[in-house]
């Protein structure tokens, strides 16, 4: 059961529940862990954001570009790719490709396919990105 309850309060206005969610998930919940005795830190409340993709159907139509696709190419620009090593030095460092999405600019930019003539269609030519909060359930 609960122990502890405690609560994120912004009295100066300047942060929304978002950042408030995004404080507690990504750096109070870690801190709160190497506390002793403590076996788990539950995030309730708040809002939790995350990037949403809003298809316009016609301009996919328009492109010839699926949903299928568009979901390929959000799924190939957003991993990471294993590397190797090298050694240097009598040490060994390992090498890797970090591709996640970070920005909306990073989204807008993925290309879906390429044109008759050649020209990349990007997600932002079909799409509109942006930051929202997660539904709640």
């Amino acid at each position: 059961g609960w122990i502890y309850e405690y609560a994120l309060v912004d009295r100066s206005g300047k942060h929304d529940l978002a950042d408030l969610r995004s404080l507690q998930d990504w750096f109070l919940k870690y801190e709160l862990k190497t506390i002793p005795d403590v076996a788990e830190v539950a995030s309730v409340g708040g809002v939790v954001k995350e990037y949403q993709v809003v298809i316009d159907p016609q301009r996919l139509a328009q492109y010839g570009i699926s949903l299928a696709e568009v979901k390929s190419a959000l799924d190939a620009s957003n991993q990471e790719a294993g590397g190797s090593s090298i050694e240097l030095a009598e040490a060994e460092y390992m090498v890797r490709a970090s591709g996640y999405l970070q920005t909306l600019d990073d989204f807008n930019h993925i290309v879906l396919k390429a044109s008759e003539n050649g020209v990349p269609v990007y997600l932002r030519d079909v799409a509109k990105v942006q930051i929202g909060p997660e539904m709640r359930r």
